[in-house]
């Protein structure tokens, strides 16, 4: 039983330490645009230069 006397306020802490770090996140701008990236690696930039002999 003594152990709760530990383990809730390291629990309660740890979850604050979790909470500060993702409303950082979220005021960072880091999930503005989800599906950007994504997009962008299917993207093929490149111009494929064709060779017609």
């Amino acid at each position: 039983m003594e152990i709760l006397y530990l383990l809730v306020p390291m629990t309660l802490v740890i979850a604050a330490v979790i909470a500060a770090f993702f409303l950082w996140s979220v005021r960072s701008g880091q999930y503005d645009d989800l599906d950007g990236e994504a997009h962008r690696v299917l993207m093929d930039d490149d111009e494929v230069e064709s060779h017609d002999q």
